[in-house]
């Protein structure tokens, strides 16, 4: 048994549950993470492709109700409708460029320097959105058209930039074309279902030849880990965003990146692209 193996499924699974619902990227968090433990190469990739399906179902347990109600009566309240129309439309712009950008990104943008330089800059950009006041005019996602929903999902091909992150340019973007916090934070919970779903399998589609049943025990230790810490932060994050910005977040975006610049500036050839 490689302890050390266990040791990072357990780190990296708490860094994508924690991290991946919140503006501060999980992809480039585990991108760095994995850099710092030696966990890097295919197989690795693979596992962390793997544990976002932790994350998944940690938003799928949280709004069960919702979604068991939507599915069995989708057909019989224009509310339900409209919302799986709306979530349609909000992932089709990001899942058609990703399809096609996929083989630049994963062979050119996922590496720590240029995730650390899409944590600071993303971290300015949100000091600069919350900066500025908004008119909300959307108080709940009840209340979306599908123009808005196509808004927030042409914010999300930002997050196809490592870095970026995926919950930051939804929930910012959001908040910019008028959604108040919650409703841009649950939009976006429930926009990841979609989103990371088809990401995930296709990721995993493609990289099936590296899965093995040796790798089953360390897989499913990530997994379970990502789940419960996600499900935690979830369930946190909202009553969080209650009577607080996102300014924090910023900060630490930019100080974390910042960081990681200058050690890479200082110590090169630390870090594995």
């Amino acid at each position: 048994m490689d302890l050390d193996n266990y040791l990072n499924a357990i780190l990296l699974g708490m860094v994508e549950g924690i991290t991946e619902f919140l503006p501060i990227s999980s992809t480039g968090h585990l991108i760095i993470a994995g850099n710092l433990l030696g966990f890097t190469g295919p197989r690795a990739d693979t596992f962390e492709i793997f544990i976002q399906l932790g994350a998944i179902l940690a938003v799928l347990w949280n709004y069960r109700e919702q979604l068991i109600e939507i599915t069995i009566n989708y057909n019989k309240s224009q509310h339900n409708i409209n919302f799986l129309f709306n979530l349609l439309v909000a992932f089709l712009p990001a899942a058609i460029l990703g399809f096609v950008l996929h083989r630049y990104i994963k062979n050119y943008l996922f590496s720590p320097i240029t995730v650390a330089s899409a944590l600071f800059l993303g971290g300015i950009a949100i000091i600069v959105i919350e900066s500025r006041n908004y008119n909300y005019h959307i108080e709940k996602i009840e209340e979306l058209t599908w123009q808005d929903a196509l808004k927030v999902g042409c914010a999300q091909c930002l997050a196809l930039f490592p870095g970026v992150s995926r919950a930051g340019a939804t929930i910012m973007g959001g908040i910019i074309f008028g959604l108040s916090r919650r409703a841009a934070t649950e939009f976006s919970f429930f926009l990841a279902i979609p989103t990371m779903f088809v990401a995930t399998f296709y990721d995993l589609y493609k990289s099936r030849s590296l899965l093995s049943l040796a790798d089953i025990p360390i897989f499913t230790l990530g997994f379970i880990v990502s789940f419960l810490s996600a499900l935690v932060v979830i369930r946190a994050f909202l009553v969080f965003i209650g009577n607080n910005n996102f300014t924090n977040f910023a900060w630490y975006r930019i100080i974390f990146g910042g960081i990681i610049l200058l050690y890479a500036w200082y110590f090169p050839g630390t870090f594995v692209n």
